[in-house]
């Protein structure tokens, strides 16, 4: 199968990329930058997977949160617009989104794929990112949307900013730790990506089964890398760094994968515990 990449430099792209030829496929990588170049790249590719997107773990000033929407939204429009003038367009697109989709609620209420979307800049971004996605529907493609998590990773994600600071023993609980944290292991991002691409359709949440909260999550990093996790970060802190973003550290979500689950994906893992260790290994 020929399957197109659009992002395939980033963090979560490379991994999608070295599965894909391990497992005898053709890889194009591409970027949105260009996206009328992207789709000329498209053409004959059985499926394009949008992972393209500036990143959001930064502080969230008013250029910051253009350039996200830019590159999610703006140019994702421009890319199915131009896609819609190829013949050979591919039969699939699955877009990324993310968990963000449900707002930054502070409740432990579950979300489930079938949650309302919440109503802060992530949540309305999420919404008008997965539009652009669901115009790929009317091309007549079939169209997968992947609500990401937490993506955990020795060599980029999460852990790629928490790992140096953890290994120093100057790891701690965000604000009250009550927060929920929805993770999941990059051999599973890629697996629920893979999924999608070999015929999952709809909205699939790719986060583990069993969320926890940033108390717990912290002290299993702590426990991973044999270290105290003794040093608190303030809720201020997080406002201080993120500024209007310091909300997704603050705030959380505790999210289950019911669609992806029910449409036959199995996760490799479900205990975080135990995620974490295969990382580390």
């Amino acid at each position: 199968m020929r399957v197109t990449i659009l992002g395939a430099t980033g963090f979560i792209g490379r991994h999608l990329g070295a599965a894909l030829r391990a497992r005898g496929d053709e890889v194009v990588e591409s970027s949105l930058r260009d996206p009328a170049k992207a789709a000329e790249a498209s053409a004959g590719s059985a499926v394009v997977v949008n992972l393209a997107g500036a990143p959001v773990a930064v502080r969230w000033t008013e250029a910051a949160k253009r350039a996200m929407t830019t590159s999610r939204v703006d140019l994702s429009r421009a890319y199915i617009d131009a896609l819609a003038r190829i013949e050979n367009r591919p039969s699939a697109y699955v877009g990324g989104s993310a968990i963000g989709y449900y707002g930054y609620r502070r409740t432990d209420v579950p979300f489930d794929e079938s949650s309302p979307p919440g109503d802060d800049f992530l949540a309305r971004l999420c919404v008008a990112w997965e539009a652009e996605a669901d115009r790929a529907g009317t091309l007549g493609m079939r169209v997968a949307k992947i609500r990401t998590g937490l993506v955990l990773g020795r060599d980029g994600g999460v852990l790629g900013k928490l790992l140096p600071l953890f290994r120093l023993g100057l790891g701690g609980v965000v604000a009250s730790g009550d927060q929920w944290c929805s993770w999941i292991h990059i051999d599973d991002e890629v697996g629920v990506l893979l999924h999608a691409i070999d015929g999952a359709a709809g909205v699939l949440n790719a986060t583990a089964p069993s969320p926890v909260t940033n108390r717990d999550f912290t002290h299993a990093l702590g426990r991973a890398v044999h270290r105290p996790t003794l040093f608190p970060v303030p809720a201020f802190a997080a406002a201080l760094m993120l500024g209007e973003g310091g909300a997704v550290l603050t705030g959380g979500q505790r999210v289950l994968p019911r669609r992806t689950v029910e449409s036959g994906y199995v996760f490799r893992h479900q205990a975080l515990d135990e995620a974490l260790q295969s990382l580390m290994a």
